[in-house]
């Protein structure tokens, strides 16, 4: 066994010791956790800025992409939001130990089921060192251990995170092993994590679609996919144009480098020329690349030609894929081929339009007159989200306190025996 992989092992005993008595915990010790970790981030601002710094500046020096710099980037304001989303987590509602209603059988015994935690949870992440805090939240709130593993990128963002953590499970009382980070920056560590059924229950990869396939294809525990948001807003021909307009422009412009952001617009032949004009224009004086069919590059001259890779390309930058359709169901059979089953939109005010689209996408969320940029689990009421799930086992969409559960059934009798 190599150093990599004892490391990993010993980091995995631990966790799953720390998951024995951290599945056992109250909702208490468990909030009052986060409400420590939260104090430690406020109290160590500008030392988790000055850790973010030396990775902001390897990234440069290193030419990583503004939209890539933007998801590493920490500041004051990003912070505040930090200490909100684990303040707002410390409140929900902890589902560990909830019973369904008893349903009483012919033989007199009662059935009924009780949301457990997972166990230990590996996350293999890039880029976002939010991601550290907001994991390590929502696996403490729902009584799962995690094993963290940030991208080399981010390591010093983490490392300054990750200390903040372990000081508030402990002054709450709770195994500081309940969240571990993974300070190897060897890839040969993903691999060894993704395989170390002997401690970790499931996987959750967050980065690019390259690290999800192969750890998809090479893990040995169940994976929880967040793979590319390829997010689709459909101007129908019933749309209300300045709801269009806005919209559209809201889900590509809002921020770029995030998975959630608008990368194909298709419009319905019939939507009103002149405010698609205007959004054309809004979006270029923006400084969007428009790639385009041959329908849309006869709006604009400054709208290039798309090829055919353009449909289905998550661009995580201010480049954006457009199509002119026939109808909902072209727009549909579209999203359908070329969509990565995360986000999609219709801005519509026909009824009939909207039911066929929410019916007919298949995809994690599906939006009628909304930016896709609400698929965020902060949005849906979630607390924070340690991904957005664009598979269909276990959980599906923003995955929050109740994606990281489990259930055990609760047989309650009174001697009966079976026959």
């Amino acid at each position: 066994m190599n150093s990599i992989a004892k490391l990993v092992n010993s980091i995995g005993q631990k966790a799953k010791l720390a998951s024995e008595s951290l599945r056992v915990a109250n909702t208490k010790q468990k909030n009052n956790a986060l409400i420590g970790i939260a104090r430690q981030i406020d109290e160590n601002k500008q030392r988790i800025i000055d850790a973010n710094s030396i990775d902001i500046e390897a990234a440069k020096n290193n030419n990583i992409g503004d939209a890539l710099i933007d998801r590493l980037m920490l500041n004051e304001e990003r912070l505040d939001s930090v200490i909100e989303s684990l303040n707002q987590i410390s409140k929900l509602h902890d589902p560990i130990g909830n019973m369904s209603e008893f349903k009483e059988r012919p033989s007199g015994i009662k059935i009924g089921k009780m949301m457990v935690p997972l166990g230990v949870i590996g996350i293999i992440y890039e880029s976002r060192p939010n991601v550290t805090v907001d994991a390590a939240a929502l696996c403490i709130k729902s009584g799962n251990a995690v094993i963290l593993r940030g991208g080399s990128e981010a390591i010093n963002s983490n490392k300054a995170f990750h200390t903040c953590i372990k000081k508030g499970l402990e002054d709450a009382g709770l195994d500081s092993n309940s969240v571990q980070l993974i300070e190897v920056t060897d890839r040969e560590a993903v691999k060894e994590l993704a395989g170390a059924s002997d401690y970790v229950d499931a996987i959750i990869p967050r980065g690019g679609k390259g690290l999800i396939q192969n750890i998809s294809k090479n893990a040995k525990v169940p994976v929880i996919k967040h793979l590319d948001g390829v997010c689709h807003t459909y101007l129908d021909n019933d749309a209300d144009a300045q709801k269009g307009i806005d919209i559209a422009f809201n889900g590509k412009t809002r921020r770029y480098g995030v998975c959630n952001a608008t990368e194909t617009l298709l419009v319905h032949k019939d939507f009103e020329k002149t405010s698609l004009l205007k959004l054309i224009n809004l979006l270029i004086e923006k400084g969007v690349e428009i790639r385009g069919c041959e329908k849309s590059q006869q709006l604009s001259n400054q709208i290039i030609k798309a090829s055919d890779e353009d449909w289905a390309e998550e661009y995580l930058a201010p480049i954006l894929s457009m199509k002119i359709v026939d109808s909902v169901d072209e727009a549909i059979t579209h999203i359908n081929t070329y969509g990565s089953s995360h986000t999609d939109a219709i801005v519509t005010e026909n009824e009939e339009h909207s039911k066929k689209f929410l019916s007919e996408v298949d995809s994690s969320s599906v939006m009628v007159n909304a930016s896709t940029g609400f698929a965020d689990g902060f949005e849906y009421g979630l607390g924070a989200e340690i991904g957005i799930s664009t598979g269909k086992f276990h959980v599906r969409g923003p995955v929050g306190l109740e994606g990281l559960t489990s259930q055990k059934y609760i047989v309650m009798g009174d001697g009966q025996i079976r026959p």
